[in-house]
């Protein structure tokens, strides 16, 4: 059973190496809005996903990009041999996790002399890199 364990423990190392991750945390945007824009750049080619939010009309965009070129620093400083794979397109957004924060509550007057609770919203942002699957032909 060790020795089984030992092998699984190896093969996520290797798994490791490749893979590149970048976290933002708290950043004051409502997760619903981030999350639109992560899913237009979900499962693409890391230069291509540059250009999506680099032209995006959404204010959120100019956090995921932050996020993505620190993704894709961390990946040149874990593989500098393999520079090349980001070069010719191999290099992909395997992931994006867009998670709630923390929520700020405050108090604003309505009318008859009540509250109305203002929740302001954040996230969490987890970005994982990784080479393309090579494909069987």
């Amino acid at each position: 059973m060790g020795k089984r364990k030992r092998l699984m423990a190896e093969g996520l190392k290797e798994a490791k190496k490749v893979t590149a991750i970048a976290k933002l945390n708290d950043v004051p945007t409502s997760p619903r809005k981030m999350r639109l824009v992560a899913d237009t750049v979900r499962g693409q080619e890391v230069n291509h996903a540059l250009d999506l939010l680099k032209f995006s009309k959404r204010s959120a965009s100019k956090d995921l990009e932050k996020v993505l070129r620190s993704a894709i620093a961390n990946w040149e400083a874990k593989n500098p041999d393999k520079n090349k794979e980001l070069d010719n397109g191999n290099v992909i957004v395997k992931t994006i996790m867009v998670d709630g924060g923390r929520t700020l509550k405050r108090i604003r007057p309505c009318p008859q002399g009540r509250a109305g609770r203002i929740r302001k919203r954040s996230n969490h942002i987890t970005v994982i890199l990784d080479v393309k699957p090579a494909t069987a032909e």
